[in-house]
């Protein structure tokens, strides 16, 4: 596969340190389970997830039903909403670079006869040319070889499905003051906290590359998917650190996560965004 024999060369070249940083993150169970908590709660994380789903959500209501596939499955926590608000509706198959990830998406969706899982990378899938009816990357390109990636995903997608694709916002305020001054000076200060003993601080290095909604369409219509409605989320005028203490206060979010999405005038402040297209009908 052509996407395959690229997303190695890119590894090759200059991607391999990067490449070892995202897979350094979920390497034990432990470290699959912390990911799946950080999205409980009160907090931004909890908060972003919950917009996240909501708008995947709202893609999915005019899915065909039939094959779907959660690529960079995670914990497996779509999985299990799609299995609890789709009952009987979609075969899942889910599949993470993690083996960690794919043992704790195992264990939330233990029982189901309707879910299968398998360790790979969205660059290089095992599965055969179109042979899904839905595919979803929540929260996958941005560390991953994104061309790479949705080659792959445009490869998998039967002609006329439906992709479903989330970005992080690099032009939203809170990932600009995010990325470019809260975690530069967390580091500054965890370096500070080390002369005098162990940091209480720290600011791994993540990987995350993100990309404008603007060249994703271009890498999308590229790949032969057909961008149809784009919608930001997660659309909140705070930035950090002022957002972590007004977030345990304010959570009219959980109950009501329209609220934090827009395809208007506020969606500048969204911090992500959701795109869908469709696979182009072989010709």
């Amino acid at each position: 596969m052509a996407s395959s024999k690229t997303a190695r060369a890119n590894r090759g070249h200059g991607g391999a340190a990067r490449d070892a940083a995202v897979a350094a993150q979920y390497l034990t169970l432990d470290d699959a389970t912390r990911y799946a908590a950080s999205y409980e709660g009160w907090r931004p994380a909890a908060r972003y997830f919950c917009s996240r789903l909501y708008v995947v959500d709202e893609a999915l209501r005019a899915a065909p039903r039939g094959r779907l596939l959660d690529v960079g499955c995670g914990p497996g926590m779509l999985v299990r909403r799609v299995l609890d608000v789709h009952p009987g509706e979609f075969q899942i198959t889910g599949c993470d670079r993690s083996p960690a990830m794919i043992e704790a998406a195992a264990a939330l969706t233990k029982g189901s006869d309707d879910v299968e899982l398998s360790v790979a990378r969205v660059e290089e899938m095992p599965f055969p040319d179109k042979h899904f009816d839905v595919v979803v990357a929540m929260g996958v390109l941005e560390y991953t070889d994104a061309d790479a990636g949705l080659r792959e995903i445009a490869r998998v997608v039967r002609p006329g499905g439906l992709v479903v694709v989330t970005m992080l916002n690099p032009l939203s305020p809170y990932r600009l003051v995010e990325w470019f001054v809260y975690w530069p000076l967390v580091r500054v200060l965890s370096r500070v906290e080390g002369l005098f003993g162990a940091p209480r601080h720290a600011a791994d290095v993540s990987g995350i590359r993100a990309i404008r909604l603007a060249r994703l369409r271009r890498m999308m219509r590229g790949t032969g998917l057909r961008p149809k409605d784009a919608v930001h989320y997660d659309v909140t005028p705070l930035v950090p650190p002022l957002d972590r203490p007004i977030r345990r206060w304010s959570r009219k979010w959980r109950d009501h996560p329209g609220t934090t999405v827009s395809r208007g005038a506020r969606r500048w402040l969204g911090t992500a965004y959701l795109v869908t297209a469709r696979r182009e009908d072989d010709a």
